[in-house]
């Protein structure tokens, strides 16, 4: 069997049916040999965005999403889509060509030293020498990227190798990695002090991050704050972990978050972080926003719990099991009080927008738009202003919101979308982004239409970089450099080009016909949003 192949059966026993890519002379033992599977492959115009893509796919399968570029150019291109997928614990395989292993080093035509460039953002990486190695390799490599703080794992093959024979092909049936252990099932007695904490709380409050999600722990961790009467507010990245209208959410903490969720979470004696970081965009100022309270840190990661503020009762393990843990445990939280006195904080801080009625106004477009949307649609952010206002405003039901939470790439959305619909054509797959976002990926519109993927697209027009703007508005006294992007494409001839349907919405005066029209459409639709240029996210 040529170690190609035995690439491609590899990814079979792992259950992969569809793989992102670009070729290229390096990668082509793979292409050639992924043509006698079963397995889809999706031409991906830039390679950034065959990792985007493959995110989109991993975060609704709950598997790991897998892309194959080529050597040099190729390689590099998908670095910033692995960091990407690397800062939101999203697990990939990413499968590089790479030059002759015999002329590694000797600077040849598209070397470059991928699995150094990428150490720094992937679990881990390999540099297949010997063809034998080749199934374990992707055994080991699909169990790392799934298991423990999921992530990227990049697997380099050089050409030769690729193309030379292997004398038995035998998948393993199990990994044994004496390094890699990670932490499942939660210290019991650390439980029985978390446990001990809630009771004795007055003012708890649970802060949900994407670990909860990636953990596909949903189910669970609502069943959990419902039981035992506990009010969550979430991180950017743990958005959709409780419906938005569900009594017990009380929104997006940050910067950019709601004034009563960061309220509610400065006031709290008990707060218990289920998988989130203690990141700068959730909390700015974590001595201060977290001194003086008990902390229950729950992570899978063991390294990121103290890393910035000291936990009370630190838990190391897997969401779903720790909640299991604290289920064992009879308990009651005592929140009545607390629940009355966040609901009137939530009533009496809701921010005030002064919207231009020239224009539409974001916030209460994307509200309209959440509640006409099916129940469970998957709504995909991107970066900018359109983000900040997707969180602020999106209302999730029983669907999914994804956005590039820790590395915030532009033009993450419509590859995601893209991967997302792929991997589900039965649910609503909607991209939401601004002209500038939009701009980065635009190409994708010809993936996207051949592959038949009807994926739903809105760019938010402002003509300008607008979260730049808006902080050199703040910041530099609207002395604005190299943010005005002048209104180029003209999104009506570019839509035409590609065959997809277009509509213009200039203010709110038709917006719910206009949003009906967007949402009955069978196949990708583009609906382009006139924005005020001086709107601001809050």
């Amino acid at each position: 069997m040529k170690a190609a192949d035995a690439i491609i059966r590899c990814l079979e026993e792992e259950g992969v049916e569809t793989v992102f890519g670009y070729p290229g002379v390096a990668i082509c033992p793979f292409y050639n040999s992924i043509l006698d599977s079963t397995i889809k492959t999706v031409l991906i115009r830039t390679e950034q965005n065959a990792a985007h893509a493959a995110s989109g796919l991993a975060r609704v399968t709950g598997r790991p999403g897998v892309c194959a570029v080529t050597s040099g150019p190729g390689a590099t291109n998908v670095i910033t889509g692995i960091a990407t997928a690397f800062a939101d614990s999203i697990p990939l395989i990413c499968i590089t060509g790479q030059v002759d292993s015999t002329l590694l080093g000797s600077d040849v035509f598209q070397e470059a030293d991928i699995t150094g460039a990428v150490e720094s953002f992937v679990k881990y990486s390999y540099l297949v020498r010997n063809p034998e190695d080749i199934p374990r390799i992707f055994k080991e490599a699909f169990y790392i990227a799934n298991t423990g703080r999921k992530g990227p794992v990049l697997i380099d093959i050089p050409f030769d190798v690729q193309n030379a024979n292997i004398s038995r092909f035998k998948y393993p049936e199990e990994v044994s990695l004496r390094t890699y252990k990670p932490t499942v099932k939660g210290h019991v007695v650390q439980i029985k002090k978390a446990v001990k904490a809630l009771e004795h709380a007055k003012r708890p409050v649970i802060c949900a991050g994407g670990g909860v999600q990636l953990s596909e722990a949903n189910a669970e961790f609502r069943s959990f704050v419902e039981k035992h009467n506990i009010p969550v507010v979430s991180t950017m990245m743990g958005i959709g972990v409780m419906p938005t209208e569900h009594p017990l959410y009380f929104g997006m903490v940050g910067n950019n978050g709601k004034a009563y969720a960061n309220r509610a979470m400065n006031e709290s004696d008990v707060m218990i972080m289920f998988g989130a970081r203690v990141a700068d965009r959730a909390i700015s100022q974590p001595d201060f926003m977290l001194g003086g309270k008990v902390l229950i840190h729950v992570d899978v990661d063991p390294a990121e719990i103290g890393k910035i503020a000291s936990s009370t009762i630190p838990i190391v393990g897997d969401i779903k099991h720790i909640i299991g843990d604290f289920e064992k445990q009879e308990f009651s939280v005592d929140s009545e009080l607390w629940i009355n006195t966040l609901n009137r904080y939530k009533e009496t801080m809701k921010p005030v927008r002064r919207p231009n009625p020239d224009y539409v106004d974001p916030a209460v477009f994307i509200d309209k738009l959440s509640r006409k949307m099916d129940a469970d649609g998957i709504y995909v952010a991107d970066v900018g202003q359109n983000q900040i206002w997707s969180c602020a405003y999106h209302v999730v039901r029983n669907g999914q919101f994804f956005t590039s939470g820790g590395m915030g790439t532009m033009g993450y959305s419509i590859p995601a979308a893209m991967g997302a619909k792929i991997a589900d054509r039965n649910r609503q797959v909607i991209a939401v982004c601004g002209d500038g976002s939009f701009q980065m990926s635009m190409m994708e519109l010809a993936t996207i239409k051949q592959e038949n993927a009807a994926v739903k697209i809105i760019v938010m027009r402002n003509n300008y970089l607008g979260m730049v703007r808006e902080y050199q508005h703040n910041a530099y006294k609207d002395n604005y450099s190299v943010v005005d992007i002048a209104g180029y494409p003209d999104l009506c001839k570019l839509s035409a080009a590609y065959d997809i349907p277009y509509l213009r919405l200039d203010n709110m005066s038709n917006a719910d016909e206009i949003i009906d029209i967007f949402l009955k459409e069978d196949n990708t639709m583009l609906l382009e949003l006139m924005i005020d240029p001086y709107d601001l996210v809050k």
